[in-house]
């Protein structure tokens, strides 16, 4: 497509009035919601090599526009490692990204923080635009391969989970609060594309991370990730040396692993199982919750091996206590949560005490958003 635009005689006059500079966005959300985290942020690493190779083939030059939500299943996390996670030559002294409304108010609220989120942007894309300088190292083709062996497996393990199993989206449904969320009235679009459609492909990106992060799964940020490792590594000792080679060599692959790992710690299985119990179909819910909770021990598991850690998020003690002392707030707010749920789906359209239920349960979905810093 870029290609086709870029050859037409009338674009490449309004291109050379504007500075020759292409700017080209990429959009996170729904490619994590249909492939998951592993095949998305592959699919976008490289399409920036593809775009990057066409323009300057071209004697244009590319701005990349990173549509970044809040989630790490949107794009989200730290921006200075996401800047220098970026494939190498692709930047050149300038990049452009999207920041969502809780996180523009988490990072520049307060003026000081807001400096501090500014330099860290600015000096990851200093480092990032090396290539201005001198010749950048290409990426490794060993390391390519594999994580595309690694994408094409984390992707048909999403998949299977969330596309070929017949009472996941009732369990979605039923096992979070996305309904409800929509009652919020915040957002600049409807949570679904088609009213009343209630597949996976109707409901938008932020509703879908939203409402598995209030559950305390956050499966977009992760899932597929553990099935994927231990289908290419096994117990291949040679190939787990290369997984933490990986880790330590290629900035991408350390980012992607530092992301799930937070996302990983902010799930909380015990109490997802709670939510699992509010499924209509306790027999599918059962099936559903303990393919999730293998999942995440898998993933857990493998993510402590090849980072050679004992434990999540050991290398970031800072964020590790941020959560500690945010978790006897959250577990609690997630049974509050629970227990409005039950009561509030029980009660007919209509009943007056719907409506009172509705409040604190809308206040629980606040209250969590705040403290585990994502919503959608």
């Amino acid at each position: 497509m870029l290609e086709t635009l870029l050859d037409l005689p009338s674009y490449r006059a309004l291109l050379a009035a504007s500075g020759d500079i292409q700017e080209v966005m990429l959009g996170y959300s729904d490619s994590c919601k249909d492939g998951g985290i592993l095949a998305s942020s592959w699919g976008l690493y490289n399409a920036q090599k593809v775009i990057a190779g066409v323009t300057a083939a071209r004697g244009l030059k590319a701005r990349v526009f990173h549509g970044r939500g809040g989630t790490v299943g949107r794009g989200g996390g730290p921006t200075h490692d996401a800047i220098l996670s970026q494939p190498p030559g692709t930047l050149a002294g300038d990049i452009k990204f999207t920041e969502q409304g809780e996180v523009l108010s988490a990072k520049y609220a307060n003026p000081e923080t807001a400096v501090y989120e500014l330099t860290m942007g600015l000096t990851g894309l200093m480092k990032a635009s090396c290539g201005i300088a001198f010749a950048c190292a290409i990426d490794r083709g060993d390391f390519m391969s594999v994580m595309g062996e690694l994408a094409r497996l984390g992707e048909a393990a999403y998949r299977d989970l969330t596309d070929h199993t017949p009472s996941f989206i009732d369990y979605f449904y039923e096992a979070t609060p996305v309904s409800e969320i929509g009652q919020l009235n915040m957002g600049s679009r409807p949570s679904h594309r088609a009213k009343g459609d209630r597949s996976k492909y109707s409901v938008r990106a932020i509703p879908w991370v939203f409402g598995w992060g209030q559950s305390r799964q956050t499966i977009p940020a992760w899932y597929g990730l553990g099935s994927a490792l231990e289908g290419w590594c096994g117990r291949d000792a040679g190939r787990l040396a290369t997984l933490r080679e990986m880790v330590r060599d290629w900035p991408f692959f350390r980012g992607l692993l530092a992301n799930i790992a937070m996302s990983l710690s902010k799930s909380e299985m015990s109490i997802a199982h709670e939510y699992a119990r509010l499924c209509d179909d306790a027999v599918e819910a059962d099936v559903i919750y303990a393919r999730v909770k293998a999942e995440f021990r898998l993933t857990v598991e493998w993510v402590l091996r090849i980072t050679e850690q004992t434990e999540l998020l050991s290398d970031n003690p800072r964020l590790s206590l941020s959560l500690a002392r945010r978790n006897p707030y959250l577990d609690p707010l997630n049974h509050i949560q629970i227990t409005a749920l039950r009561r509030y789906r029980k009660l007919p359209e209509g009943d007056s005490q719907r409506g009172e239920w509705l409040v604190p349960l809308l206040r629980s979905i606040n209250a969590l958003a705040q403290g585990l810093r994502n919503t959608g």
